[in-house]
């Protein structure tokens, strides 16, 4: 059995370890792997895995994330797993009779992530996938993790439970912004450009006679200014506006 103290220097001491107890499938073992690395965690640790270890399903599942597998303590016993640990997660979805803590996968790595700055050492457990952790598990734990999920149906599989407490920790220690703009290779035109493409329409339009009558003329030139400085124009949609404007007026002196 692996001893929990020892630490390959590749893993990042800073993260909580996922535990995973009993699982029973080879894949979702995978799986939890996957989605562990898709948000840079990497401490797996593996309690009495049904079908032994190494298993090649789960290998075969966890895509790019194989060293997470080859790096994870194997162990006997929950208690030996979670022996380094000063503080524990335990996931379920049903009601217990336990007097703990229960919180959101959002707020359960928010704290674990205030722990982890500590310098305190955190493990997240997940049950087996036939009916979750025991209460001999649960009673190990210092918290409990729920996720507000359907009540009629509130069966989690294993890696999808683990993907969503990753995806939380990963969101409380990253700063990205919840809304951003591809620019697709180009940038925001500027004021001064989408004033020339205003000109630009005002002029074509004056010569096909669009602004009548002309007591109504101010107010449409009014409404068509008001209109381009409203539109989120990027410098390749000015180019594109432009161009059109320019081929209406040569197909118009061609027909002639």
């Amino acid at each position: 059995m692996t001893d929990p103290q020892t630490q390959t220097p590749a893993q990042n001491p800073v993260a909580p370890a996922f535990v995973l107890i009993r699982p029973q499938m080879g894949e979702n073992i995978g799986g939890a792997a996957r989605a562990m690395w898709n948000f840079g965690l990497d401490r797996m640790r593996i309690v009495a895995p049904r079908d032994g270890w190494p298993n090649q399903r789960a290998i075969a599942m966890s895509s790019g994330a194989g060293r997470l597998l080859d790096e994870a303590g194997l162990f006997d016993t929950t208690a030996e797993a979670l022996a380094d640990c000063d503080y524990v997660f335990a996931t379920t979805a049903r009601p217990r009779g336990l007097t703990k803590p229960v919180m959101t996968p959002e707020r359960a790595m928010e704290h674990a992530r205030a722990l982890c700055a500590e310098g305190k050492k955190v493990g997240v457990m997940f049950g087996p996938e036939r009916a979750g952790l025991e209460n001999e598990d649960i009673v190990q734990a210092n918290a409990i993790v729920t996720v507000p999920v359907n009540p009629a149906f509130a069966s989690l599989n294993l890696a999808q439970c683990v993907l969503l407490t990753a995806y939380e920790w990963g969101r409380q220690t990253t700063d990205t912004p919840p809304e951003v703009m591809e620019m697709a290779k180009t940038e925001v035109a500027a004021h001064v450009e989408v004033q020339k493409l205003a000109d630009h329409f005002e002029e074509r339009l004056e010569e096909a006679g669009f602004f009548f009558p002309p007591e109504k003329a101010a107010n449409m030139k009014t409404n068509l200014r008001n209109l381009w400085s409203r539109m989120p124009l990027t410098k390749a949609d000015v180019q594109v506006f432009h161009g059109m404007m320019r081929q209406l007026v040569r197909w118009k002196n061609k027909s002639e």
